[in-house]
């Protein structure tokens, strides 16, 4: 299942009537105002989703920045935003799809199929000269049914072991990965062992995602090769499942360390490394074994 769908496609199924769910979630680091940007104008019924409250639990230092909530609190806030059975669903947001990655993901892992990432998001929207509302939108509550673990997922244990079988991508901007700055987390660098590959190179200066045949180069570049299974962090989460929906895109799996860094770096028993190079591998670590499952379904957690 490809995790995209443009704006012609969205368009065509609005126009003939299709039943789709709508959401936005605009967040970005640093911006409290998402809500705000939302009621100025959105998408025409699009409902607005706010990743702090209905896409994390509470920050708490052994969880990082933006904690998974429960399955029984997604399917709650999931039906709020008006989802049934059998709906299709398609996210975006105003920053290239950033933070909608994290309700398609999270979506996905409940185990949604129909669920899409609007390519290139509210920019390819206005740029295509189609309409948008303000204000809010309030839908008849939904009654979909949510699971858990239909996308594979890795703890800190499993990303600290990764390298030695696999490879670790680290998707935030690279003076983070560096330790050049840090400017939310309590200490600088990376997970010893990831390699550096900012959510940032996925997507052209539109905001829209590079070809399949370019997202492969790409990955390819870094390492990436049959046999070899692919985790990935950011700092809490939320921009990995980006990367996660390229890597898709590319026709590669990919595990997803929802602490991530966040979490990772409030552990001082863990090591960080600095500087552009992935470091060592902290010695004693032990190899928690292979992939824990793959984008298609059947995730689970890998225990510390």
């Amino acid at each position: 299942m490809k995790p995209l769908m443009d704006v012609p496609a969205l368009e065509a199924r609005l126009a003939a009537g299709h039943r789709t769910v709508l959401l936005d979630v605009r967040w970005v680091l640093g911006d409290p105002h998402g809500r705000d940007h939302y009621l100025a104008g959105h998408l025409p019924g699009a409902v607005f989703v706010d990743l702090a409250s209905e896409l994390s639990d509470p920050a708490v230092p052994d969880r990082g920045r933006h904690p998974l909530p429960s399955a029984g609190q997604f399917q709650e806030a999931a039906r709020g935003w008006g989802i049934r059975k059998g709906d299709v669903v398609v996210a975006y947001d105003d920053s290239a799809n950033m933070a909608a990655a994290r309700v398609w993901w999270m979506l996905r892992d409940a185990g949604l199929d129909e669920v899409y990432l609007l390519d290139g998001g509210l920019g390819a929207w206005r740029a295509a000269a189609l309409p948008v509302e303000g204000g809010p939108v309030h839908p008849a509550p939904g009654d979909v049914e949510l699971g858990t673990g239909h996308m594979p997922v890795v703890d800190a244990g499993a990303a600290a072991a990764w390298p030695r079988h696999g490879l670790l991508l680290d998707a935030r901007a690279g003076e983070r990965y560096r330790g050049d700055v840090e400017p939310v987390d309590p200490r600088a660098g990376h997970i010893p062992g990831a390699l550096s590959a900012p959510t940032t190179g996925n997507v052209d200066d539109g905001g829209r995602f590079l070809s399949r045949a370019e997202l492969r180069r790409r990955f390819e570049s870094l390492g990436v090769s049959a046999g070899r299974p692919v985790a990935v962090y950011c700092g809490s989460g939320v921009t990995a499942a980006h990367e996660v929906a390229a890597l898709e895109l590319a026709g590669i799996p990919a595990a997803l360390y929802p602490g991530s860094f966040s979490e990772w770096s409030n552990r001082p028993e863990l090591p960080v490394a600095t500087g552009p190079e992935p470091g060592a591998m902290a010695a004693g670590t032990r190899d928690r074994g292979g992939p824990v499952g793959n984008s298609a379904g059947g995730g689970g957690t890998v225990a510390l």
